[in-house]
């Protein structure tokens, strides 16, 4: 049976990039090379999924006096400009939409449903996919929890290094080798 593979998008939205209420330096130009990538590659795909962050109550979650590991500052509010996809993605037109966090924290895209309460497992399981790449923001902690979760339900899994971008370089390079020794395999998109 030949590979199916899907391309997940994780959480390229306005409230992570610059300007937004929890920007990662460099989240404006991974969201535009997505978008390059997708629109020269999209026939490799036999699925293209986004992620967004749609927080209603996540309870201890936000925080007015956040530590950046635990606790943030509010973001990714559901339903507004920042929660939605980042306009760079305008002519993605995904296959399916995944929105996670309403009540809880929910890093990985698998924690999330699309409109109709089917979680990504689901979803990914009824395309019969067998693949994924996984680009987006952030590489330290959506991006990686996606990819071992990913990894976790079978799927040979890939990093497109230079689609993602983490909070920081130290933190990028921990979970560079978390998910290199998981067995996810990390990979530049021109290598493809």
């Amino acid at each position: 049976m030949s590979t199916r593979r899907a391309l997940l998008v994780v959480d390229v939205q306005p409230t992570f990039c610059e300007g937004g209420s929890l920007p990662v330096a460099g989240g404006s130009a991974v969201a535009q090379a997505i978008a390059d990538f997708a629109a020269a590659r999209r026939d490799d795909y036999d699925l293209v999924v986004t992620t967004q962050d749609w927080h209603i109550d996540p309870g201890h979650h936000f925080s007015d006096h956040p530590d950046f590991v635990d606790t943030w500052p509010p973001h990714g509010i559901a339903g507004t400009p920042e929660a939605a996809l980042h306009p760079a993605l305008a002519d993605l037109a995904p296959d399916v939409m995944v929105r996670k966090g309403a009540f809880q924290a929910a890093y990985s895209g698998f924690e999330g449903t699309d409109e109709s309460g089917r979680d990504l497992a689901a979803l990914l399981d009824a395309a019969q996919i067998s693949a994924v790449d996984v680009v987006g923001i952030a590489e330290s902690h959506c991006v990686r929890a996606t990819a071992l979760d990913a990894l976790g339900h079978g799927l040979r899994t890939r990093v497109l290094t230079d689609l993602t971008v983490p909070v920081t370089p130290e933190l990028g390079t921990a979970a560079r080798a978390e998910l290199a020794a998981a067995g996810v395999e990390l990979t530049a998109s021109s290598a493809l």
